[in-house]
């Protein structure tokens, strides 16, 4: 995408901070510069000051670190002091919010994301297709079309895991005891790979994290709408 620097508006927690420290990392590893970095708050009504200083250092990109409805605010910021470069957003922007209430500002900005928010896009060899599908059409069965959204389809996934851990835990202790609680997080941990509609999780006692690759696809925002970029 030609980006050599990137400029940071993000939170001023832990979430902000964390995605700072990678960001640093693997622009690093990149041979990109890390340039102009502003935090602001989570009840922040306004970052006008942040962003033009921001626009003001001339990055290729700028990583925007807010969520849901949040996510909207920094970024039209940036577009409303001029900025012409590429914007990304993280996981916790991907959501309806960010397109309603951005609008026109938020139009070929990009937003990583799990694959069940455009299921369509993945091609049918993708394992997650066939649950990320049942998800998108049993959500929007129930909710209108449209509102499929990455949250809604972590707690699918978690429904998942429930069904192929569960049953290991109750072969080892009963339910509502301390047993069956430690017999749960030992399943969690060598149950091997579980096919979930974002993704493979493949906990193990030292990763509780569980995700790789297949857990993210990049996704820019066209005509009102997501759109995977070379899903």
């Amino acid at each position: 995408m030609g980006v050599k620097t990137i400029g940071f508006l993000g939170y001023s927690d832990s979430y902000g901070e964390n995605w700072l420290k990678e960001m640093q990392r693997l622009a690093t590893a990149a041979g990109m510069k890390m340039g102009t970095v502003e935090r602001f708050s989570r009840a922040d009504t306004s970052v006008t000051a942040q962003a033009l200083r921001v626009v003001s250092s001339h990055p290729d990109a700028v990583l925007v670190v807010a969520s849901g409805s949040g996510a909207a605010m920094p970024h039209k910021a940036l577009i409303e002091r001029g900025y012409k470069g590429k914007i990304f957003q993280t996981h916790s922007a991907a959501s309806r919010d960010l397109i309603r209430l951005g609008g026109k500002d938020v139009e070929g900005s990009y937003v990583i994301s799990g694959p069940a928010v455009v299921p369509e896009a993945l091609p049918d060899s993708n394992p997650s297709k066939k649950l990320a599908m049942d998800f998108v059409t049993r959500y929007e069965k129930q909710f209108g079309a449209g509102t499929r959204n990455l949250f809604a389809a972590h707690t699918y996934d978690a429904q998942l895991v429930l069904q192929k851990v569960v049953p290991m835990a109750l072969k080892k202790a009963k339910p509502g005891t301390p047993a069956f609680r430690a017999a749960l997080k030992e399943a969690l941990e060598t149950a091997g790979p579980i096919q979930i509609s974002q993704g493979t999780l493949n906990y193990s006692p030292k990763d509780h994290f569980g995700l790789g690759d297949d857990a993210r696809i990049m996704l820019t925002i066209q005509n009102g709408n997501w759109k995977a970029v070379n899903p």
